[in-house]
């Protein structure tokens, strides 16, 4: 039986299945139903790092007349990270490099990952790339992107 929250009146229980093979049926339903939800179970976690971490996460905003992009990127020298713009799309890509120094040791947890990562986001038509500037400092890569032109915001009425 599942443990009651303070405060929650009704606590849903998933029903339990009554023999291994009604176990496999249902694994098998879960599995068809939402083929990405077993990524997130322990035993995958062992076996291949999260997706989440090898992803930048990354805050798009405007400041003035400048569109800017922060994306964090600990553990990653600035050599190893690449800034790309094509047309009206920006990529952010690179590698986090494992440390070979302690490749010998006795690990008793291993949740730090390495590899290579890579995002691409779409930027506004009224953005200059060929002006746009990075910088990277304590983990964090900025870039950032002149406007060409003001765009003005329309109000529509819904009917």
């Amino acid at each position: 039986m599942a443990k009651k929250e303070k405060g929650v009146l009704v606590q849903r229980e998933e029903a339990r299945p009554v023999s291994p093979f009604a176990e496999m049926e249902q694994s098998f339903e879960n599995f068809f139903r939402n083929p990405f939800a077993m990524m997130t179970h322990p035993m995958m976690q062992s076996f291949m790092p999260k997706l989440t971490d090898m992803t930048p996460t990354v805050d798009i905003f405007e400041e003035g007349k400048e569109v800017v992009v922060k994306a964090e990127i600990p553990g990653v020298e600035k050599n190893d990270i690449d800034v790309s713009i094509t047309e009206n799309s920006l990529t952010i890509s690179g590698e986090k490099k494992q440390e070979q120094k302690v490749e010998k040791k006795d690990y008793h947890r291993v949740e730090r990952s390495y590899g290579s990562f890579s995002r691409s986001f779409r930027l506004p038509e009224n953005v200059n790339g060929s002006k746009a500037k990075a910088s990277f400092k304590d983990g964090v890569l900025e870039v950032r992107l002149p406007k060409t032109k003001e765009t003005k915001q329309k109000k529509i009425e819904i009917g």
